[in-house]
Order: C-alpha cells, then sequence, then structure tokens
C-alpha cells in the first residue's frame, strides 16, 4: 500500500474538529447531492475534500497554514494545472461564518453550470 493511502486513512481517522463540522454538511450527498470524498491523494498532495464532478476542492486551513503560504501556494498552483478549483477556509470560518461557507461552496459547485 502506499505512504500516501497510508497517510490519507490516518488523516480520515483523526480529522481535525473544523474538518469533522464540514464533513458532517458533505457526507452522503448532503449538499446539493454533489458527491464529496475527503482526505484524498492527488499527487504528491492530499486534499482536505474533493468533488470530482466538479472538479472542486476544499482545503481547511488552521494556524500552521500562516508559516507555510509558499507551499500551499505551490500545492494550489499544481492542483490548478490538472484542472481543479481549490477554495480555502480558515478554521474559525466554520465556527463564524457557516452560512457564507455553505454559499460559497454552492456558488463553487454551480460556477460555469
Amino acid at each position: 500500500m502506499s505512504k500516501s493511502l497510508d497517510r490519507a486513512r490516518r488523516l480520515r481517522r483523526k480529522m481535525t474538529e473544523p474538518e469533522r463540522l464540514l464533513w458532517s454538511q458533505l457526507r452522503n450527498r448532503r449538499f446539493a447531492q454533489f458527491k464529496f470524498r475527503r482526505q484524498v491523494p492527488l499527487g504528491d498532495f492530499i486534499v482536505d475534500f474533493v468533488c470530482f464532478e466538479r472538479r472542486l476542492i476544499l482545503e481547511i486551513d488552521g494556524g500552521q497554514h500562516a508559516q507555510q503560504i509558499e507551499y500551499d501556494a505551490k500545492r494550489t498552483r499544481w492542483l490548478e494545472a490538472i484542472g481543479f478549483r481549490v477554495v480555502r477556509f480558515w478554521n474559525h470560518d466554520l465556527y463564524e461564518a457557516s452560512e457564507a461557507v455553505a454559499e460559497l461552496i454552492w456558488r463553487k459547485l454551480n460556477e460555469g453550470v
């Protein structure tokens, strides 16, 4: 089994509270019948949530991401180069602006349709 698949499985078992909160809204096609998967290996990266049907990746960023801006930018460029759109949210967005988060996800899922 590949290292990234093992790591993805570990991340699924140890989701952060903000990831768990968003997953409760996305799982089992709960979000407007769109299929999302969590902690999915893509190339050298593992993305938090992905809807393959709409080529949309959702990333939930904690405080450590403030120190890895360059890495995140490189990662986003690569994901966009292979045809995905990436939307990032800060952890606190899921607590303080959950309706705005849901609205933005909805808009991104329906862009260009």
